[in-house]
């Protein structure tokens, strides 16, 4: 195998085994999961839907408003951050509310 070939070899297992680790972190209140009806990566599809961007931030957590459990995002898009709270039972947006600006 010549060097060049190895190293981008090297590089692509290393860069999978970073992505592999990024989606098995864990996030604030995992541990509350079970009692979730939404999943995550559903609550993550409707939390972008209200408010494109990165996600920043993610918590499980109960909280008085819809069911009493949810799923809550910091969404940054061009500076400016939105938290946005999905209900983990039903679904249902809770809020989106600007934070402020935040440097990348």
């Amino acid at each position: 195998m010549n060097p060049s070939l190895s190293a981008r070899a090297a590089l692509a297992t290393a860069a999978a085994f970073f992505a592999m680790l990024n989606c098995a972190l864990a996030y604030t209140g995992e541990s509350l999961a079970k009692y979730a009806r939404i999943s995550l990566q559903r609550a993550e599809t409707i939390a972008l839907r209200a408010a494109p961007g990165k996600i920043r931030s993610l918590e499980l957590e109960r909280e008085r408003g819809g069911s009493g459990l949810r799923y809550t995002f910091d969404i940054q898009s061009r500076g400016v951050t939105r938290e946005v709270g999905v209900d983990a039972k039903t679904g249902k947006l809770l809020e989106n509310i600007r934070e402020g600006p935040h440097p990348d």
